[in-house]
């Protein structure tokens, strides 16, 4: 710098103050100044471009490194929130699925237990029926013995005086027991079917 200015002085000093230049052109700088301006132009141009400049360029390039890698980061950090959200989709779209077999299966065991007390409870229900009507036939069997036995007596007295018949020996009061007894029955089947019978002995 000091020898820009030491031969700007030279320039301005052979020229002297208000001379033949600043006389003839005084719009247009004195050849001195511009030479001077061009150098220190220079000058500084160098510096800039040789300390400046690659500092800005380390400080863009570094920026521009945080910044894509920052992009970049994003896109991974999407592409994975992507990814979760189709495995977790698709694991709740299995889960429905499998709740879905799930309640079908459910459904249709329910279906065939309730199909298999259903026949069990007719089964029952026939064989407990069945059973009753034994017993009651039995009963009746019984009952109807019972009866042949108790009313024995009585029925050869009552049919002695019905028929006027001497049922002296066993054979004919067995008869006429048998009539009357046939008769009884004749008279319960008639109820039935709504008719009275006429007893042999009253024909």
């Amino acid at each position: 710098m000091g020898t820009i200015d030491t031969a700007a002085g030279v320039l301005a000093a052979e020229s002297g103050e208000g001379g033949f230049w600043e006389t003839a052109y005084p719009v247009i700088p004195h050849p001195g100044e511009l030479i001077v301006g061009i150098i220190s132009f220079a000058v500084l141009y160098f510096l800039y471009k040789r300390f400046v400049v690659p500092r800005l360029e380390a400080m863009l390039a570094e920026r521009q490194q945080t910044i894509e890698g920052g992009i970049e980061r994003a896109e991974a950090m999407q592409a994975e929130a992507k990814a979760a959200l189709e495995q977790y989709r698709s694991q709740l779209a299995e889960a429905r699925n499998e709740a879905a077999q799930i309640r079908d299966a459910a459904r249709a065991e329910g279906q065939q237990i309730i199909e298999e007390l259903r026949a069990q409870a007719q089964e029952e229900s026939a064989r407990i029926v069945a059973r009753g009507e034994e017993q009651i036939a039995a009963a009746r069997q019984q009952v109807v013995n019972e009866l042949r036995g108790q009313i024995g007596a009585l029925a050869v007295d009552l049919a002695g005086r019905v028929v006027g018949e001497s049922l002296a020996d066993d054979a004919r009061r067995q008869g006429t027991v048998d009539r009357f007894l046939d008769q009884l029955d004749g008279m319960s089947a008639a109820d039935g079917r709504g008719g009275v019978p006429v007893p042999e002995g009253n024909r």
